[in-house]
């Protein structure tokens, strides 16, 4: 299928400027209020989109397969999303 990949190469740019949207909202949040957990959000969601742009750029930069660039960019995600539960646990608390 030959429009697959430029499809993946569209929606992940897709969620490269939405989570970099939310990170920086989030930050410009936490430097109004200094509220930790919207630290942790910026941090969590800034992961999941560093994710994103590391699994493209292993994939499409540096010959990686696919199969490890997914697993790059979730294994990142992952993480980044631990840290955003993490946040709404503080948040909570």
């Amino acid at each position: 299928m030959i429009w697959v990949e430029p499809a993946i190469v569209v929606v992940k740019t897709l969620i490269l400027l939405l989570g970099s949207g939310i990170t920086y909202i989030a930050f410009r949040a936490y430097r109004n209020t200094g509220a930790p957990s919207l630290k942790a959000l910026g941090v969590g969601f800034g992961i999941v989109t560093f994710g994103t742009l590391l699994g493209g750029i292993a994939h499409q930069l540096l010959a990686v397969s696919l199969e490890v660039g997914i697993l790059i960019n979730s294994a990142l995600v992952a993480v980044g999303l631990a840290i955003v539960l993490y946040s709404l646990y503080l948040e909570r608390g």
